[in-house]
């Protein structure tokens, strides 16, 4: 068994757990070695985190598909873990770039990766369902015979369409085009999940850590849910830390931050050249 078609049958097993398992969203290769030490399952890409290493907002326009899948191919050599990756909208409105962006995260040695219909236009955020829909279809044909777990993503929540008819009706046809796994970010409530989760015949992903309620990954599990991520927070988390660190020493002069800081044999530890995973 090649080592990708091995991640891809790990990943996939994950998902038929009876209960919840968390994939963490590192931005690069060192935060990925640093969360594999700690015996995640599986990793998954944040292009939220990856455009703020990089001095950029989280947008659309902020980084290319070849950025996006470069940064990918680094987490996936940096340990051993099966990764998934966040691959925005597929880097076009066409059905047909949305499957060579599958062939491509395949290509780099992804295991998983989700599309979502949102537009990037504020004007019309959110792609009509039956274009959606192909979007996922096709996007589920070039996965087809791929060691590749598909994610399809709802946005309606994110985008100020609070519609959970819409959005369960869209999940279902993104599962009937093909989607192994469904995905509606920025969903209201525990009840919301639930609703979903009852609704669909898919595992179904929830992200925590962004704005909202948040809850355990034991309430998650209760209420039907597969996967939990925390998209950009965790990177968002260690930005926080970094601006607490400097505002000390500019404003107090103090440097007490280091006593949290971890110690440089354990960076050096994870940081070795070998690749690192949770079955070290």
């Amino acid at each position: 068994m090649s080592d990708q078609q091995d991640r891809y049958e790990r990943f996939k097993a994950l998902h038929k757990g009876g209960r919840a398992f968390v994939i963490p969203n590192p931005w690069d290769a060192g935060s990925a070695r640093l969360l594999a030490s700690l015996g995640f399952g599986a990793l998954a890409t944040t292009s939220a985190g990856y455009a703020f290493s990089r001095g950029r907002r989280d947008s659309f326009a902020s980084l290319t598909r070849g950025e996006i899948l470069d940064n990918a191919a680094e987490i996936v050599g940096a340990t051993d873990l099966p990764v998934s990756a966040d691959l925005e909208d597929g880097f076009g409105a066409a059905p047909e770039a949305c499957a060579e962006t599958i062939r491509l995260a395949c290509g780099v040695g992804l295991v998983g990766g989700s599309i979502e219909d949102a537009t990037g236009d504020p004007a019309a955020p959110i792609y009509a369902m039956s274009q959606a829909v192909e979007r996922v279809r096709a996007a589920a044909e070039a996965a087809r015979g791929r060691p590749f777990l598909l994610t399809a993503r709802a946005e309606n929540f994110l985008w100020d369409r609070p519609d959970l008819d819409d959005t369960i009706e869209r999940l279902r046809a993104f599962s009937a085009a093909g989607a192994d796994v469904l995905y509606a970010p920025g969903l209201p409530s525990l009840e919301a999940i639930r609703t979903v989760c009852a609704a669909v015949d898919k595992p179904v992903n929830v992200v925590m850590g962004l704005k909202g309620p948040t809850y355990t990954v034991a309430e998650l599990s209760d209420a039907g849910v597969r996967r939990i991520s925390v998209g950009g927070s965790f990177a968002r988390a260690a930005l926080g830390a970094l601006m607490r660190a400097a505002e000390e020493v500019r404003s107090a002069g103090t440097f007490t931050y280091a006593r949290d800081a971890i110690p440089a044999g354990e960076i050096t530890r994870l940081m070795s050249s070998e690749r690192r995973g949770a079955r070290d």
